[in-house]
């Protein structure tokens, strides 16, 4: 995807990262026939979204944007959502971190909410481990 590729060559670029971060979030959205193949596409964003809230901590856009690609590369329902939320558990203390650094900002609250949520959705051992992960974020929920 030619989004990675920007966030690559501008890694100090908060404005791309928030960018690239909706723009990844809104390719994995629908509920059409090909959104579970989309959402599958970009599971190689993960990383670099992990990389942009890193890189971006005091950035509430950024943190924001971030979050909702989170949820929405992780909400599903296909053969492969199991392990795409396996591999979002990684963001976990990311979520965390932007709620806690951002606590006024009623657009990072929300969206991290929906991210905690959806990578913890689920049923059997590995959703109770998300769930789990997710523990740290309860004092400011």
């Amino acid at each position: 995807l030619l989004v990675l590729v920007a966030m690559h060559a501008h890694p100090a670029n908060a404005d791309v990262k928030q960018a690239a971060c909706s723009a990844l979030g809104n390719i994995a959205n629908g509920t059409d026939a090909q959104a579970e193949a989309r959402k599958q596409a970009v599971v190689d964003a993960l990383p670099p979204i992990f990389a942009a809230m890193l890189a971006h901590p005091a950035d509430a856009d950024v943190q924001k944007m971030a979050c909702g690609a989170l949820c929405t590369i992780a909400a599903c329902r296909d053969a492969q959502a199991k392990a795409r939320k396996q591999a979002a558990v990684n963001a976990l203390p990311l979520v965390v971190a932007a709620m806690r650094a951002h606590q006024t900002s009623a657009d990072v609250q929300q969206a991290a909410c929906k991210a905690l949520g959806t990578i913890a959705n689920g049923a059997g051992a590995q959703a109770e481990a998300r769930r789990q992960a997710a523990v740290g974020a309860l004092p400011l929920v």
